[in-house]
């Protein structure tokens, strides 16, 4: 008799929708500014495929592929690009949050699911303004997991959030054509990472799905303690995690909840997602001036943008709730690990850490390169 299907965590659509609602639409252009900003992402993500596979010396399994026919005969491809808006990266976000989130709800079973459409709804609530404020901020995404969305097979697809780049590229008074080829980069990166190291992806989803899981059950656990525990222990996080976020004192607000041994696999993930990101960075950048003229400027300026520079209080206070200084972090950890490693044994060397999962570098190894060296390369 096979298994009833769990109830989801969260009204899923209800937080799509909400997201929509709450998020602003964008800054103000003509047509004639819009249209030359979806060409120019199209075009720029397309430009970034060869000089990515140049520069990283990676190639996907199976070799590259090529557009047939069009316009853009023989261009190299990656996957399917595609240039949205903030509401529909937010309804794609929700798509992908439900079909990661549904192994977990199916493992536990009822006694974790919100037994009303009441509690469904509060947690949509939470979602969808979360993903409405960081919809406003995300340029592009590469999303490996949208095949599980829709139940279709692929190497994940390219996500740029027209708005944001517009608003970015206006703030840092940048050179718009240079700007969207740097954030392609970036992101094309992301879609070769993939590409080369197709175990990638369930691998992380595997890692963050037993993670899920655990948490989850810690969860339904503590829901069975006493009221008086509950009420008292509630009380104690979240005014921790309010008087962290305020003194800022670098502990990410989720770490407060979590066991010693969850902190620890949460480390280890985020050791993999440093290293994703750090080595994207230092790609984007290695292209260098020849083809993104005005890299250098892009790139300082944009550095004084993640830093804050310019943002009110409330905006530094909620980059802290949300967790977005650990991923600025992440940024500048993975990208130190990447050039410690290059140094040491070269681009080819640093590759080798696409070959499996026993390569990637563990918490402990991306603030120490030489150790992942010694590990990887003897």
């Amino acid at each position: 008799m096979s298994r009833p299907t769990a109830k989801p965590v969260v009204d899923w659509p209800a937080a799509a929708e909400l997201a929509a609602r709450l998020t602003p639409a964008g800054p103000r252009a003509s047509r004639g500014v819009l249209d030359d900003l979806v060409g120019g992402l199209r075009e720029a993500a397309s430009e970034a495929v060869p000089h990515v596979l140049a520069t990283t010396r990676m190639e996907p399994v199976g070799g590259v592929r090529t557009v047939v026919g069009g316009p853009q005969d023989g261009a190299a491809v990656l996957g399917p690009v595609a240039v949205v808006d903030r509401a529909t990266w937010a309804l794609a976000n929700t798509q992908v949050m439900e079909a990661m989130t549904a192994p977990v709800a199916q493992a536990l079973g009822d006694e974790a699911a919100p037994t009303s459409a009441a509690s469904r709804l509060g947690g949509a609530a939470e979602v969808g303004a979360l993903l409405g404020l960081l919809s406003t901020r995300v340029l592009g995404q590469f999303d490996p997991y949208s095949a599980l969305a829709t139940e279709g097979a692929g190497p994940g697809r390219l996500l740029l959030v027209a708005p944001n780049v517009l608003q970015v590229e206006r703030a840092l008074d940048v050179v718009p054509r240079d700007f969207r080829l740097w954030v392609c980069l970036h992101e094309q990166t992301h879609a070769l990472q993939f590409a080369a190291a197709p175990w990638l992806a369930e691998h992380l989803r595997g890692r963050v799905g037993a993670l899920l899981h655990d948490v989850t059950r810690s969860t339904v656990d503590f829901s069975r303690a006493p009221l008086g525990t509950k009420l008292a222990a509630a009380g104690r996080t979240v005014y921790d995690v309010v008087a962290g976020v305020v003194k800022g004192d670098g502990v990410a607000p989720f770490d407060r909840v979590m066991t010693p041994d969850q902190k620890a696999e949460l480390a280890e993930i985020t050791a993999v997602m440093a290293l994703l990101e750090g080595h994207a960075d230092v790609m984007m950048d290695a292209v260098g001036p020849r083809v993104v003229r005005t890299v250098r400027q892009i790139r300082s300026r944009f550095e004084r943008r993640r830093d804050g520079e310019g943002s009110p209080g409330l905006d530094v206070v909620l980059r802290r709730l949300l967790g977005m200084d650990a991923k600025l972090a992440q940024y500048r950890d993975g990208a130190a690990f990447v050039r410690a490693v290059e140094e040491q044994v070269g681009r080819d060397g640093l590759n080798a850490v696409w070959s499996g999962p026993q390569a990637l570098p563990t918490a402990a190894e991306i603030g120490d390169a030489r150790a992942w060296v010694r590990r990887v390369h003897g």
